[in-house]
């Protein structure tokens, strides 16, 4: 406690130095992609990004294809377009430059240096960068293709990404539009910020701090490892509905035989689904003068192959059932988010459980996840954000890696609660300064030595400034 109070000033000076550093970038143009397909600023398709409004939300719904810039065209005969093209592409930039500070500093990774401990307050220059095409291709079809420098892998690879084909039937009842997508990560498609990949605060995290052990599959854990294709109706502005099918996809899978990607086998580290996992979402949304108000629910079943295990042998089977709801005010200064989502995870691990040396104490285990957040905006510049979020599971010394410092859990509990807080400062509609802090209340099973070597869950309290640019 001593050595944190005394670094408090060294710190304080650390964080104002960064932030004059990112206050004094250039200016930047408005968010590239769709702002330049439809001239439309940014605040049309988002409260404060990533947060989509109801036309975001329309928008995206319809495959991202209105559009305000001169076209290359091809008419038949019949009058129908065989091409459409932006004359000017819809390509883009992110940036992202971060500094990351736990409460306490890490031990070193080297097993051989008892004692010894990691460099604390990490800048990541960058944390992210993104090149995007995001808007249409082709009548009735657009994208959103996201390919990103990772700081960890210190690599380039594909980010969510969707492809999208929609259509409207205006002669039905008030209105439907109905649409596929093919996209890399359950619920990127979705257009709610209520559900894993988007859900904010949640959406934004540093990845240079130690995160709790568990996760739902629907919850990021097939993020950038699968492909699926759904398809969608969209009834009355109000009401949705959604079903499809994922496949094992992940990227730089090199096989033995062949010389490309080919066939998943043992060693796909993710693990290779059995067959098709299907996904699905239903979800009404009711709009009032300048309210909005949605309520859903989705989930996904998946069987599959441990990491090391030949396909087609015994899998393991995760059924995930979530509900989820928005509520959001958009007024001409004030703007005010409330999202949640509850996600329940049956874990039957056949697989596991039955393998020779087994990664699982138990044949079944359950976890269940909680997150609320709130978030306000005035004049879209300044905002505040908080959230709520709880794991819970069954005990499994094994598959929750009891006697590992640090990711472990000693009592083989998932369990880890706590609270995320958030001041934002928008100068541009396109830049984003933030600064976030995690604190854990519990952390993989524990308040207090939750590792069993000396590790509290307050340890683990997170500091987190963040700079986001698009251009």
């Amino acid at each position: 406690m001593d050595k944190s109070l005394c670094t408090t000033s060294r710190l304080a000076w650390a964080l104002s130095a960064l932030l004059i550093g990112l206050c004094s970038t250039g200016t930047a143009n408005a968010v590239p992609s769709y702002a330049r397909q439809t001239g439309v600023a940014c605040q049309g398709c988002h409260t404060v990004f990533p947060e989509l409004t109801p036309f975001g939300r329309s928008f995206k719904l319809n495959a991202y294809t209105i559009d305000n810039l001169p076209q290359v065209q091809g008419i038949t005969s019949t009058k129908e377009y065989e091409l459409l093209l932006n004359q000017v592409p819809p390509v883009s930039f992110m940036f992202q430059t971060s500094y990351t500070k736990t409460k306490s500093a890490l031990p070193d990774s080297d097993p051989a240096l008892a004692g010894a401990i990691a460099q604390n307050g990490q800048v990541l220059f960058p944390q992210q960068a993104s090149i995007f095409y995001a808007g249409r291709i082709a009548p009735n079809m657009g994208a959103f293709v996201q390919i990103t420098y990772d700081s960890v892998s210190g690599t380039f690879g594909l980010d969510n990404t969707e492809l999208r084909y929609a259509r409207q039937v205006p002669s039905i009842a008030d209105g439907l539009t109905y649409g596929f997508t093919m996209n890399n990560n359950p619920t990127v498609q979705d257009v709610w910020n209520s559900t894993p990949a988007w859900q904010t605060p949640f959406d934004q995290r540093t990845n240079a701090a130690v995160a709790p052990i568990a996760a739902a599959q629907i919850d990021g854990g097939l993020g950038g490892a699968v492909a699926g294709l759904t398809g969608y109706l969209w009834w009355k502005n109000s009401v949705y509905a959604e079903l499809g099918l994922y496949r094992s996809a992940p990227q730089g899978h090199g096989p033995i035989f062949t010389a490309d990607a080919g066939p998943l086998d043992s060693k796909n580290p993710n693990g290779t689904i059995m067959g098709y996992a299907p996904y699905w979402r239903v979800a009404y949304e009711r709009q009032w003068g300048r309210n909005s108000w949605s309520v859903g629910a989705y989930g996904l079943s998946a069987k599959i192959t441990p990491a090391a295990q030949p396909v087609r042998a015994a899998s393991d089977r995760f059924r995930d059932v979530a509900l989820d709801s928005q509520y959001q005010f958009i007024g001409d200064e004030d703007i005010v988010s409330v999202q949640g989502t509850f996600i329940k995870e049956r874990q039957s691990l056949d697989a596991t459980f039955a393998l020779p040396a087994p990664g699982s104490d138990n044949p079944s285990n359950d976890l269940k996840t909680l997150r609320i957040s709130a978030s306000y905006y005035l004049r879209r510049t300044y905002g505040a954000s908080v959230g709520y979020f709880s794991t819970t599971g069954s005990s499994d010394l094994t598959k929750y890696q009891s006697g590992i410092p640090v990711i472990g859990s000693a009592s083989g509990s998932p369990n880890s609660k706590g609270w995320i807080s958030e001041l934002d400062y928008l100068p541009w509609q396109n830049v984003k300064l933030a600064l976030q802090y995690v604190a854990y209340q519990k952390f993989n099973g524990a308040a207090s030595n939750y590792d069993g070597l000396g590790r509290d869950a307050s340890d683990n309290n997170t500091l987190y400034l963040l700079g986001w640019f698009n251009f």
